[in-house]
């Protein structure tokens, strides 16, 4: 009998500095690591271009614009891994099987979009799950939302948790423009979901930095976070440093004072454990995925009032002194890993063999 083949449809690394670009990153590269060379044999389906972020050796099909309308042959294939609950490359007359891994339904809580297109996107994504044969979601809170506004049918899904993205590195380079006091630190796209805009009013009564990291999405919110530092007295003190590095954002996180991440609209928060892996007080939002993903060990922020806020960041300062609660932080990330989230895919490979 042959070995089964697996396509994890890694497109989305074109898209660097994003969530999805880590995911089939790391997970990629832990199947290869974990997988049963006797068991499965794993191909990745990327763009050439993007060949080089895994080793010659891997099993690759190359990507093409063609494909969104017809995918090449996959019958030789027993699994196709959707990284992506809208990917647009989705083998659906084959009877190659299906896992669908669902991030989020963040374009429910954007109000930019009408009920018409919410409810196309919601169509999308119930074509794709009535297709699939396993369901994945990243956490536990997008699955009670796939569950409320889709249907599901008895089909067979699990939650899998991403992995922490850190990978150590020797030494720390200090970023260019780096403040030289204390400082928060957020990263994330910069759009309206993220809600940066409270942050700013962390920075009233004191001479503390704001350091921001991340690619502009919308101008608008772009322009938006700043007035909103313009009304608090703070612009001085706020500092954007676009897209970083992983030395920059590796050096932002130990360094910080606190990491802040006020987000409305998580599948699951990659940063929140990146920054507690250096064991960092992270200040989160109780919205969406966050507090599963936290848990005790972060602190959260009651509202957006700007006088709650502050009190919110001075406590959680004190208590994380008081505590000395490093390693609990540290512990909390580590249970995180993108091996166990390799593990725990190939688990849902092998019960479709």
């Amino acid at each position: 009998m042959s070995i089964p083949k697996i396509i994890l449809d890694c497109e989305r690394i074109k898209y660097p500095n994003t969530g999805l670009y880590h995911f089939c990153i790391h997970l990629g590269l832990s199947l290869q690591q974990f997988s049963d060379a006797q068991k499965e044999s794993i191909y990745l389906y990327l763009n050439n271009a993007d060949r080089h972020l895994f080793s010659a050796d891997s099993k690759f099909i190359h990507q093409h614009l063609i494909h969104k309308f017809l995918l090449p042959n996959t019958s030789s294939y027993r699994i196709w891994h959707s990284t992506h609950q809208l990917s647009q490359y989705f083998p659906r007359l084959s009877k190659t099987k299906i896992v669908l891994t669902i991030h989020d339904l963040n374009f429910l809580y954007d109000t930019s979009k009408s009920l018409a297109k919410k409810k196309s996107i919601l169509q999308k994504i119930q074509s794709r799950i009535d297709r699939a044969d396993e369901i994945v979601s990243i956490s536990q809170f997008t699955l009670s939302q796939v569950q409320s506004h889709l249907q599901l049918r008895d089909k067979s899904c699990r939650v899998i948790h991403n992995g922490c993205n850190i990978e150590p590195m020797p030494t720390l380079n200090r970023p260019l423009g780096a403040p030289p006091t204390s400082f928060l630190y957020t990263i994330g796209t910069i759009a309206e979901k993220k809600n940066f805009h409270v942050l700013p009013s962390l920075l009233v009564n004191n001479d503390w930095r704001l350091v921001v990291s991340g690619i502009t999405q919308s101008t608008s919110y772009y322009e938006k976070i700043i007035t909103a530092a313009q009304q608090q007295g703070v612009a001085d003190r706020l500092i954007f440093t676009g897209p970083v590095s992983e030395n920059d954002k590796q050096w932002y996180m130990k360094h910080c004072n606190a990491f802040v991440f006020p987000s409305v609209a998580e599948g699951f928060g990659l940063p929140v454990i990146e920054a507690m892996y250096f064991g960092k007080p992270v200040i989160l939002s109780k919205h969406t995925a966050l507090p599963e993903i936290g848990g005790a060990q972060a602190y959260y922020f009651d509202s957006f009032d700007p006088s709650s806020m502050q009190e919110v960041l001075q406590k959680s300062l004190r208590h994380y002194a008081e505590k000395d609660n490093h390693n609990d932080i540290v512990a909390r990330a580590n249970q995180f890993s993108w091996k166990n989230a390799a593990m725990q895919y190939l688990e849902v490979y092998r019960t479709l063999y």
